[in-house]
């Protein structure tokens, strides 16, 4: 049965990191929702691409959603500091929802207070920030903590999207 993820993006999200793991998902049989601060909305990757936000944070709820995608780049800084995205990446830790996060993604983790004792990796520069804020981290391609499938860099996506897609069944 085809599962509904969120992705939840903005400007300067890493292209591959969003366009990638998409693919695997969709070409799995289910459905990708691209979320942001506005419905319709084109935002630019850091490589030059162009996405259209397919809803805004306001139109949806993270119950709509079977699963969640974090893509890495620049987005996630930019979106963790509005509540809202935080909001939603918290229902998914909180209820040990799969949510898949590479790169930069677990950023939005810290602004949870719900890293203490999760496994993850993340980027270089990430690793230590989720590691101060509690988690157990580590450095290898994809690091799977009950739902939470996470990944360091676009080097890593060929494990992480089976990973993400062996999650969702």
């Amino acid at each position: 049965m085809a599962k509904k993820i969120a992705a939840i993006v903005t400007d300067l999200v890493e292209d591959v990191e969003l366009t990638s793991p998409k693919e695997a998902l969709e070409n799995a049989g289910n459905e990708v929702t691209t979320i942001g601060f506005e419905a319709n909305q084109t935002i630019k990757g850091k490589k030059g691409g162009e996405f259209t936000i397919d809803r805004s944070i306001d139109e949806v709820s993270p119950e709509d959603f079977d699963a969640l995608l974090i893509p890495g780049g620049f987005s996630p800084d930019q979106l963790r500091k509005d509540q809202r995205f935080v909001d939603f990446v918290t229902y998914f830790l909180k209820n040990d929802q799969p949510l898949f996060a590479i790169c930069h993604g677990p950023q939005l983790f810290i602004q949870t207070g719900l890293t203490e004792g999760r496994t993850m990796t993340a980027y270089d520069t990430v690793r230590p920030d989720v590691a101060y804020a509690g988690a157990n981290v580590k450095d290898e391609a994809v690091v799977i903590d009950n739902q939470l499938v996470t990944s360091r860099t676009p080097d890593d996506l060929p494990e992480f999207n089976k990973a993400i897609v062996e999650i969702l069944g």
